[in-house]
């Protein structure tokens, strides 16, 4: 092969599009977006506009920068990942969009648009221009798959940080008919009218469209790219999953119940645990662990680690009790302090302590431990700052921030032990009979 046949393909090898990379930059881009967007508009913080849209564009072009250092593609693939998340704030566009009248778009839309779209593109792709580079290999569909489970996961956080606002205000009717808001077109409801407990309600609400799209997108990247049938089921399961529980949330709000609130709150944070599994048994790590480490009390682990999520996930359940009832707290802090924590802490020192051949385990048991520590700080934050202020020795505003930090950071806690338990089977073992 020549010399110019050699630089020919090396330049195209840089500079073709790669659409695993392409789709999920694009979607991570939207992602951290929305997450911009959502928490610099919050009441309690409310950014200048010039500001929020700073830190929005930003978003586009460091995606554009990561995606061209990842897979050396150039300013087409930073583009075309910059077209993809242009198209899915569309979802959001439109309360910017909206004129005086119900459902009706501005005339400057025809332009605001199109002009959207392709200032992502631009940006985008400037980005990965400024970065590519010539790269030996590229990250394979494999891997861009993973990295797709991970945005998934990041936007499923979000939404639960959200969710929990929604909780903490009392704002789960502030928008009290569905799947309309105020008798408007989800995507259409004026930006402007999104205040107070209407803006945690309805933004609640579109950032659930947008972890829906993401599974429907995810499914269907798996389907093309995961050989393993159940990681495919597992995953298309995931999209029924998220649809049930955008119907549940609608119909809390149609028939003012609290039950379905409950139960709602607590499927979203099993859901995030189902993404983080998905995330551990999809990575390189998981596929290139071959013998497992062979010890006594592997069997004890493994049990102890069942054990321990479902003690989590019931700890989840009486939490969301307190939070939309007021009961059962002493319960709570009771299984939490006297049964939950303990075997949490019991479990992350006894992989730290036992693995000495296994290093990524006993990182696991420090962080298991170090997430127990700070789920019990939050709570008893949460039991301090809130009593404070319904005794109005404390202003409103930080008991909502610390409330929804001890809700958010109990899916952390149920993911942590989540991974450990999935990384106990794979990695440890019984000894082989002689």
């Amino acid at each position: 092969m020549n010399a110019t046949t050699q630089t020919a393909r090396a330049v195209a090898t840089r500079t073709a599009p790669d659409l695993s990379g392409v789709l999920t930059v694009g979607f991570a881009m939207s992602v951290a977006m929305w997450a911009v967007g959502y928490f610099c508009r919050l009441p309690v913080l409310l950014l200048p506009s010039p500001v929020v849209l700073v830190l929005l564009l930003g978003c586009l072009f460091v995606g554009g920068l990561v995606l061209g250092r990842l897979s050396g593609a150039g300013w087409s693939a930073g583009a075309a990942a910059g077209l993809v998340s242009g198209l899915l704030n569309l979802l959001i566009l439109g309360s910017l969009l909206t004129g005086e009248g119900s459902n009706q778009v501005v005339p400057s839309a025809l332009w605001w648009i199109p002009g959207s779209i392709m200032a992502s593109a631009l940006l985008a792709g400037l980005g990965s221009a400024m970065s590519s580079r010539t790269i030996a290999e590229r990250p394979s569909r494999a891997e861009w798959l993973n990295t797709f489970i991970w945005v998934a996961v990041a936007a499923t956080a979000l939404l639960l940080a959200a969710g929990g606002l929604v909780t903490s205000a009392e704002a789960g009717l502030a928008v009290d008919d569905w799947p309309t808001s105020f008798g408007y077109n989800m995507f259409l409801y004026p930006f402007s009218k999104m205040t107070g407990g209407i803006y945690y309600e309805h933004a609640h609400r579109l950032l659930g469209a947008l972890l829906g799209l993401t599974t429907v997108v995810l499914a269907f990247f798996a389907q093309f790219t995961e050989r393993r049938i159940w990681v495919r089921v597992w995953i298309w399961a995931a999209v029924p999953t998220v649809v049930v529980q955008g119907i549940l949330g609608g119909i809390r709000v149609t028939d003012r119940n609290l039950v379905l609130a409950m139960v709602h709150g607590v499927l979203a944070q099993v859901f995030f645990s189902a993404l983080v599994a998905l995330a551990v048994v999809t990575s390189g790590r998981w596929s290139r662990a071959t013998e497992p480490l062979r010890r006594v009390t592997a069997q004890a682990d493994r049990v102890l680690g069942a054990i321990l999520v479902v003690l989590t996930i019931v700890q989840l359940v009486l939490g969301a009790s307190q939070r939309h009832f007021q009961e059962l707290l002493l319960v709570h802090m009771v299984l939490g302090l006297a049964l939950v924590a303990p075997l949490a802490l019991f479990l992350g020192l006894r992989a730290w302590g036992l693995n000495r051949g296994a290093p990524f385990l006993q990182r696991l048991g420090l962080i298991l431990v170090s997430a127990v520590a700070v789920q019990v700080l939050l709570g008893v934050g949460a039991l301090i700052v809130t009593s404070a202020a319904d005794a109005g020795a404390l202003s409103r505003g930080f008991d909502l921030v610390i409330a929804t930090a001890h809700q958010w950071f109990g899916a952390i806690l149920l993911a942590t032990t989540v991974v450990l338990f999935c990384w106990n089977f794979k990695l440890l073992g019984r000894p082989q009979p002689e």
